[in-house]
């Protein structure tokens, strides 16, 4: 039994010493006696060094191999070390980057913190300071892998670590958006409606609208969203089928982005078959002249949807302040209606006061044939979801049959 102890305590070591020599660490600094120092002190705590004396020549080691942990001069020709974090970034979420520099300023130790930095050191850096940084920032980097995966297992794993790589994937997910499209349907007409614009990106970290719209929310970029959305939907709409409605959402700081109302604004010629979905998720009181803003958009054409109807801010506020022409029932009251007293007779109420009020009502989420006939029954004859039609590129087709027709 003690041989088996101390077989187990060898290759517990064993693995220990392992784990410490695979542990690596990327030097970049253009001052070469400084990196021969620096080098020196950190193989001989076991890690193994690789050094770039420039930006350009440290991105591309980056693109070739993973590093524990990244230490960068800030003042470099070329690109700064500020810079070079920017661009680890978008190869690497998780890399500690400790930044390093011979002037120290309030300014730049604030935007390395911001960039998401894990450290600031001045030069020239004594080698405890030095080996304590690396330490340090090696154990995190081997939480920070952990947790990643441990998100992976329970979840979609998609947290994005540091302003620098939100920034990064936020970039990517502007350049790869397209618009897909989800009919909304009229099964007593078996006709389409119209479609729901709905953006989407190839950026795995922001998978969903809801993602990119919380990162474009944390950078102060909302605006760019909007305005990529409303430009991608009208090069669409030209190909569209004659007399559709479409459906754009916008979030409520849209409202404050004076391109929405230029002459020349995207949508404009479309106006007459365009409905603006503004969520009831979000609160309007910080649009202070919302409603001289809503009549400018009414003035070009525009009609005025609440969407997420019994899912966001109760009250009467934004009933009051938009005065929509459509309103948009919440799959969450959609959803098994039909097992549900409570949501039927809210469905009903909610469809019947709308329609007195010249509104018309989209029932939103309809997964099932009994939602659909459900919903019918409460005189909602609008719906939307996917018992006809995922959302897909333009523009999907959808077979529809009469809902007293046998499924």
């Amino acid at each position: 039994m003690a041989d088996g102890n101390r077989k187990d305590t060898a290759t517990f070591e064993s693995a220990k010493l392992t784990a410490a020599k695979r542990r690596s660490v990327l030097i970049v600094d253009d001052e070469e006696v400084l990196v021969r120092a620096m080098t020196r002190v950190l193989e001989a705590r076991g890690y193994q060094v690789k050094a770039a004396n420039d930006g350009n020549a440290a991105i591309a080691l980056i693109r070739r191999e993973p590093f524990d942990v990244i230490v960068s001069d800030i003042q470099m020709p070329g690109m700064t070390g500020i810079d070079l974090l920017r661009v680890v970034r978008a190869y690497d979420l998780d890399v500690p980057v400790i930044l390093m520099t011979g002037a120290p300023t309030v300014e730049t130790a604030i935007e390395a913190v911001s960039l998401g930095a894990l450290q600031y050191l001045s030069k020239p850096t004594p080698g405890d300071e030095l080996v304590n940084a690396v330490e340090r920032a090696s154990r995190l980097h081997r939480m920070a892998t952990m947790k990643r995966e441990a998100l992976a297992l329970g979840g979609d794993g998609t947290q994005v670590g540091d302003r620098a790589g939100l920034e990064a994937r936020f970039e990517h997910a502007l350049e790869t958006m397209w618009i897909a499209f989800q009919p909304i349907v009229e099964p007593a007409r078996r006709r389409v409606f119209g479609y729901e614009a709905l953006l989407r990106a190839a950026e795995p970290s922001l998978p969903h609208p809801g993602a990119i719209l919380d990162a474009a929310e944390r950078l102060d970029r909302l605006p760019e969203v909007g305005r990529r959305v409303r430009s991608l939907a009208a090069m669409a709409f030209e190909r569209a089928p004659p007399n559709s409605q479409f459906f754009i959402n916008l979030h409520t700081r849209d409202l404050l982005d004076d391109t929405l109302y230029a002459k020349d604004a995207p949508l404009v010629d479309f106006a007459d078959r365009v409905v603006l979905e503004i969520t009831e998720r979000s609160a309007i009181e910080d649009v202070k002249d919302i409603k001289a803003r809503v009549f400018a958009l009414r003035s070009r054409g525009f009609r005025i949807a609440i969407d997420d109807l019994g899912a966001g801010y109760a009250g009467l506020s934004s009933f009051a302040a938009l005065e929509p022409e459509v309103v948009k029932l919440d799959m969450s009251l959609v959803r098994g209606a039909h097992k549900s007293p409570i949501r039927r007779r809210l469905i009903a109420s909610m469809t019947a006061v709308s329609r007195e009020m010249g509104m018309q009502v989209v029932a939103e989420g309809v997964e099932t044939v009994e939602e659909r006939d459900c919903v019918l029954e409460c005189g909602c004859n609008l719906l939307q979801g996917y018992l006809f039609s995922k959302p897909g590129p333009p523009f999907p087709a959808v077979e529809l049959s009469h809902p007293k027709e046998s499924d």
